[in-house]
């Protein structure tokens, strides 16, 4: 998955006063008047851009914006809500006063996302939505707990290159260590109105900050940027740089992240809920429905996705036992499946070993990746361990994107956690995934691609950016990998993965399956380890409905691709298929379908 959908989601949105971008910068109504369809539009995506990154500035600090550097943003108030609300308000009002008709095929394509976000954004701000969510502003796996130390620690976002970059640092850590109490704030909201996250969830927060705690202040990744100073900054402000920095982690960051686990420990434990779906939650019914759309795009039921989940476990089981037979093991599938998680041959000798390999893979993507994509990005990629805090919750791999300028590269995580349950035999998928062609190469096309809108260029869907990136690993064959039998198991394993979520995911949020019996799923079904089932199954717990969104988008696109084939013959190009949805950004799997249709019409008349 990607990291910073991740971050930016657990972070929410920041806040402006409620007067309007389009209010504070709109042409006189003569200039207006002059304008055409298309330019009206494209002042829309510009002002409701700006507009945005004054109330996020994570978002422009990730752009490498440096504007609003200085500023977290004024998360999980009340404010906050009320202005993303009034601006998605806003938005859909002047969209819906330009003609689409009088548009170009392409604006026509920009106004369909526009609208399905801001739409898909104005539900998220009802009233009876924010009832079930800012209550619980903090899990194990979204949470500025765990994104905060990276960003800032000199190895994330957070740029460290000149003595300004340092003071907006500390300015942010401010208002961070008050964002904690904020979060306590809303935790209580939820105690009172009863709704509430999981015994689970909670116990593994308080696990995530006491592993930071145990740390002194000094050892503290927060403190990494003023352990190794960039050349630029001079030597005569390094003192002072460094005992700002200290201060602030030890007198305010420190107190806080102890408030905040104390007060879950103790007063918040014992109140949350024992159950682990949604369905044992207040008004989760209604909100599981609202997530199983939002992350698919499409108007599914958790009972069609539970039935579909099904169907693609039964169909992947026979291909996993086509390779049990290929490699001429004796026992059945499941003695295979505990094969593949024990035997000491799928272990990996050493992280240092670990990290060696993914280069290795690299490497042979690399020499065969223009073979199918005619557009590579500028921007490099970067391999890199999950940090030891947060490893043990975390994904066994993850992408954060780099800046489009290619300042900072895209980095694919991967985690070294419990290392003999990182099955060898896994790697070149996840590789796929997470770095080239997957994840690095969606995002980091569209957000190079300066002839879109910035809300294409840097925004999405979860249905698009992981269901293209679950599709990337199906070029193994096009790309020469997973050649080995064992390797094309483990791309059969992630995708049984992917197939294992959308009965799990709705079996827990919408049918009451427990822990247990989620785990015990998926361990019939797949090769994969019980750590790594462990970490999925309570990361379902923590983010429902987010893990729909990978098979439904991978299966969205693979039949566009067959419907493609299938009309176009031998006209058909594979590369032109994937700059025609890779190179308008992450649009919603309708919109999508409509593009890919006219694609396929166009090419037919020519």
């Amino acid at each position: 998955m990607t990291r910073r959908a991740a971050l930016l989601a657990a972070a929410c949105l920041a806040v402006v006063p409620a007067l309007s971008a389009t209010a504070q910068t709109a042409p006189p109504a003569a200039a207006q008047a002059s304008e055409s369809a298309g330019e009206r539009l494209r002042r829309l995506f510009h002002e409701s851009d700006e507009a945005n990154l004054r109330r996020n500035p994570l978002s422009a600090l990730f752009r490498g914006d440096m504007r609003y550097a200085d500023q977290l943003g004024d998360y999980l108030t009340d404010a906050h809500d009320a202005a993303e609300k009034g601006a998605a308000e806003q938005d859909l009002a002047a969209l819906a006063a330009i003609d689409r008709n009088m548009l170009s095929p392409t604006d026509q394509l920009a106004y369909d996302v526009f609208q399905h976000q801001r739409r898909e954004d104005l539900a998220d701000y009802e009233p009876d939505m924010l009832a079930l969510t800012r209550v619980r502003p903090i899990n194990h796996f979204f949470g500025f707990h765990t994104f905060y130390p990276t960003f800032a620690s000199g190895q994330g976002a957070a740029p460290f290159r000149t003595v300004q970059d340092y003071d907006n640092n500390v300015r942010r850590h401010h208002q961070y260590a008050r964002l904690i109490d904020r979060a306590i704030g809303r935790f209580r909201e939820g105690l009172a109105s009863g709704v509430v996250e999981t015994k689970l969830t909670i116990r593994n927060v308080v696990d995530q900050l006491d592993t930071q705690l145990r740390e002194t202040p000094e050892q503290s990744p927060l403190l990494g940027p003023a352990r190794t100073f960039a050349d630029s900054i001079p030597e005569a402000d390094r003192a002072r740089l460094r005992t700002e920095l200290l201060a602030v982690v030890r007198d305010e960051i420190y107190p806080a992240h102890q408030r905040l686990r104390d007060f879950l420990h103790n007063e918040y434990l014992p109140r949350a809920r024992d159950q682990v779906g949604l369905s044992s939650m207040r008004g989760g019914d209604r909100l599981y429905a609202r997530l199983v759309e939002e992350n698919t795009t499409l108007p599914l039921t958790a009972d069609a996705v539970h039935n579909i989940g099904l169907g693609e476990v039964a169909r992947i089981r026979g291909e996993m036992d086509a390779i049990r037979r290929r490699t001429n093991f004796s026992g059945d599938l499941p003695a295979f499946f505990e094969f593949i998680r024990t035997d000491r041959r799928f272990e990996p000798q050493s992280r240092e070993w670990l990290r060696e390999h993914y280069y290795e893979i690299g490497r042979r993507v690399d020499g065969r990746i223009r073979e199918i994509f005619s557009t590579i990005p500028r921007a490099p990629l970067e391999i890199r361990e999950v940090e030891a805090f947060r490893e043990r919750t975390e994904a066994g791999g993850s992408y954060q994107d780099g800046t489009p300028d290619g300042a900072r590269p895209g980095i694919f995580y991967y985690n070294a956690y419990d290392l003999p349950s990182r099955r060898t035999s896994g790697m070149e998928t996840l590789y796929l995934h997470e770095g080239s062609p997957g994840h690095h190469f969606q995002i980091m096309l569209a957000a190079e691609n300066e002839a879109l809108p910035n809300f294409m260029r840097f925004g999405g869907n979860t249905a698009f950016v992981e269901g293209w990136a679950l599709y990337a690993e199906t070029l193994w064959d096009e790309l020469g990998v997973e050649t080995d039998p064992y390797q094309r198991f483990g791309g059969l394993n992630d995708e049984m993965l992917r197939a294992m979520r959308l009965v799990v995911d709705t079996g827990i949020h919408s049918k009451g399956w427990t822990r247990d019996q989620a785990i015990q799923y998926m361990l019939s079904n797949s090769g994969m380890s019980r750590t790594e089932v462990v970490a999925e199954v309570e990361r379902y717990i923590a983010i429902p409905g987010q893990a729909l969104a990978y098979k439904i988008g991978q299966m969205k696109i693979l039949e566009l691709r067959a419907r493609a084939e299938q009309a176009l013959g031998p006209r058909f190009d594979l590369k032109d298929f994937h700059a025609q949805v890779l190179m308008t950004g992450a649009l919603p799997l309708p919109v999508l379908e409509r593009k890919i249709d006219d694609w396929i019409a166009a090419r037919r008349a020519s």
